[in-house]
C-alpha cells in the first residue's frame, strides 16, 4: 500500500467523480444488511434517549450535506469503505473527506465476504482506507446472507468464521493503532459470535426489539436502531445509531476524533 498522503491525494483527485455518480444514484451489486426489515421504525423514540446520535452511510445515499446533518445533531458517521476483496464503495473516498470537511467524526467499514479468503479482504481494506489519527476505529460487518447472494449462499462453520474474524480484527488493529468495532445482526450474533470476541466494542442491528431483548446481557457501545431514519442532508432512508455513553464516555471513545458538539433544536423530533 503507499503512504497516507498518497491515498489522500488519490481520494480527492477522484472526488468530482464520484460526486457525478452520486448525484446519478448509482444502484449496488452486494450490500450491507441484504434483509431489510419493512417496518423499522419502531425503535425510534426509545432510542431518543440516548445523547449521541450517527449514522452510517454507502453510496446508497448519493449526496450528503455533511454540514446540514452535523448542524442537525449527527455525531458520528460510519462510511462503507469495501466489501469482499474486490468491491470499493465508489462514494467512500467523497463521504469520507467531506464528513470530515463538516466535522463530522467518522470511520470506515468492511462488509465480509465470507467466500473470500481473509487475507485478500485484509488488503483490499488496507489499500482503500487511510491511516487517519483523528478517524473513529475501523469496523467490520460480519452478518449471514445466505440465499441473497448469488455468488456466496452459504453459511460458513462457526469455527472457521471465528478464526476469519479474529484475523481481520488483530490484523486492522495493528495497521490503524486502534481496537476495531464488530458490527453485527441478530442471526449472526447467535449463531457466531456469542459467547466469544468480548474484548472488541459491539455494534448491534435491532430494529424492532431494544438490544437487551434480542442480545441478553452482552454489552454492546453502539445500536442500530432504523434503517428508515430521515436526517437533514440526507435524501431518503439512512442507518440511524446510538452510542450507549453520555457525552464524557463518547468523548473517552472517539478519542483523537471527538469533535464538540451543540445539541441541536430538531435533534430529538429527527427521524
Amino acid at each position: 500500500m503507499g503512504s497516507q498522503a498518497f491515498l489522500i491525494n488519490i481520494q480527492r483527485v477522484f472526488v468530482l467523480a464520484a460526486l457525478a455518480a452520486s448525484l446519478a444514484g448509482c444502484a449496488t451489486s452486494g450490500s450491507k444488511k441484504v434483509a431489510m426489515s419493512a417496518s423499522s421504525s419502531a425503535m425510534i423514540p426509545v432510542a431518543q434517549k440516548y445523547a449521541v446520535h450517527g449514522v452510517d452511510v454507502s453510496r446508497y445515499q448519493g449526496h450528503i450535506d455533511w454540514h446540514e446533518a452535523r448542524k442537525a445533531g449527527t455525531r458520528f458517521a460510519f462510511i462503507k469503505a469495501t466489501e469482499g476483496g474486490d468491491h470499493a464503495d465508489e462514494n467512500f473516498a467523497l463521504h469520507w473527506m467531506m464528513a470530515k470537511d463538516a466535522g463530522v467524526p467518522r470511520g470506515a467499514y468492511h462488509f465480509y465476504y465470507w467466500c473470500r479468503p481473509v487475507q485478500d479482504q485484509i488488503r483490499w481494506f488496507f489499500n482503500h482506507v487511510p491511516v487517519e489519527r483523528d478517524a473513529l476505529p475501523p469496523v467490520l460487518d460480519v452478518e449471514w446472507y445466505g440465499a441473497a447472494s448469488e455468488k456466496c449462499p452459504h453459511k460458513v462453520p462457526r469455527e472457521k468464521a471465528l478464526k476469519a474474524i479474529k484475523t481481520f480484527l488483530t490484523a486492522a488493529e495493528k495497521h490503524y493503532g486502534k481496537r476495531p468495532i464488530i458490527y453485527t445482526t441478530i442471526d449472526f450474533y447467535r449463531d457466531v459470535i456469542d459467547g466469544d470476541l468480548h474484548d472488541y466494542p459491539l455494534w448491534v442491528r435491532t430494529v424492532n426489539a431494544e438490544p437487551h431483548e434480542r442480545y441478553g446481557d452482552r454489552r454492546w457501545v453502539m445500536w442500530q436502531y432504523t434503517d428508515q431514519g430521515r436526517v437533514p442532508g440526507i435524501k431518503g432512508n439512512v442507518d440511524r445509531n446510538v452510542f450507549v455513553g453520555d457525552e464524557t464516555a463518547w468523548r473517552h471513545f472517539a478519542g483523537p476524533a471527538f469533535v464538540p458538539h451543540a445539541p441541536a433544536a430538531n435533534a430529538v423530533a429527527m427521524n
